[in-house]
């Protein structure tokens, strides 16, 4: 019998196509019987560490009308596929520093996933301002976490620790943003539309294709 493949997802949730692929990739993987290992990061850092070249092409993206009518396009067209709602926020971009560690911190409780798909939800669809922490409050108490708990997580150097390491190690391990997905450790496949891609190798893998 094949041994399952390892499959780990860097994510944070002020990316909509992060919120997309954190959607399709769940069942996906249980169709498959293939576990997730969920890695909260802060994009932010990532690209001031390698990709600062984006913020760049994201202002000229925003000053091109044409660019930008596509780009609204296309991401209202993957939501409406994924019965998902996005919106722009308002606030954006979002500090969302609080948010992940909060979803390290959901993650000792068992909570990771509905944490963040709470979280995604109240940015990206009811246009709520995840930087605060009254919002962050309101997600805890909604998730079955303990509020002020998981307020003190969000400020606590432990798990700033474990958000800069994650952070670090996707840095290090080649990856530029997020969603980035490694199978067996270090086949990397990058963004929601590379599913499709990361799926097939799974099914390979799984099939006793080992790379």
């Amino acid at each position: 019998m094949n041994d399952l493949p390892t499959l780990e997802c860097f994510y944070d949730c002020s990316s909509p196509w992060t919120y997309l692929a954190f959607h399709r990739l769940q069942p996906l993987c249980r169709g498959l019987g293939v576990a997730i290992d969920w890695r909260p990061i802060l994009v932010g850092g990532v690209f001031n560490a390698v990709n600062q070249g984006l913020y760049a092409a994201r202002e000229s993206m925003f000053n091109n009308p044409r660019r930008l009518g596509h780009y609204q396009k296309d991401l209202a067209d993957w939501a409406e596929y994924c019965g998902l709602t996005i919106r722009h926020p308002d606030v954006f971009p979002v500090n969302s520093a609080g948010a992940m560690r909060g979803a390290l911190f959901a993650a000792e409780q068992g909570l990771l996933v509905p944490w963040s798909e709470a979280v995604f939800a109240a940015y990206w669809s009811d246009n709520r301002d995840i930087s605060q922490q009254d919002v962050l409050a309101q997600l805890a108490a909604d998730v079955g976490l303990d509020p002020e708990a998981t307020l003190a997580a969000t400020r606590d150097p432990h798990y700033k620790a474990l958000l800069r390491a994650n952070t670090d190690e996707l840095v290090e391990r080649g990856g530029y943003g997020s969603p980035t997905l490694f199978i067996n450790g270090s086949d990397m496949y990058f963004g929601n539309d590379r599913l499709p891609l990361v799926e097939y190798r799974l099914r390979q893998c799984l099939a006793g294709d080992g790379r």
